[in-house]
């Protein structure tokens, strides 16, 4: 038998939501272990002068418990 759990992650990118997502993955990893599946909850922008500067991605990262 396994049992996962769930956490909340807030991750920026100055380069990309898809940046910001795999930098926000890296970096639990560096403390989680067996991470399983990310779900992206929510997705936004920063913009300034007309342009995009930081994109921000919420999610929930899935990780099975030792």
């Amino acid at each position: 038998m396994s049992i996962a759990k769930t956490i909340e992650v807030t991750a920026s990118s100055k380069k990309s939501s898809e940046d910001a997502l795999k930098q926000g993955i890296a970096k639990a990893a560096e403390s989680l272990e067996n991470i399983t599946g990310a779900w992206v909850m929510d997705q936004s922008v920063k913009v300034n002068k007309g342009k995009i500067v930081e994109y921000t991605v919420r999610m929930k990262l899935t990780f099975v418990l030792k």
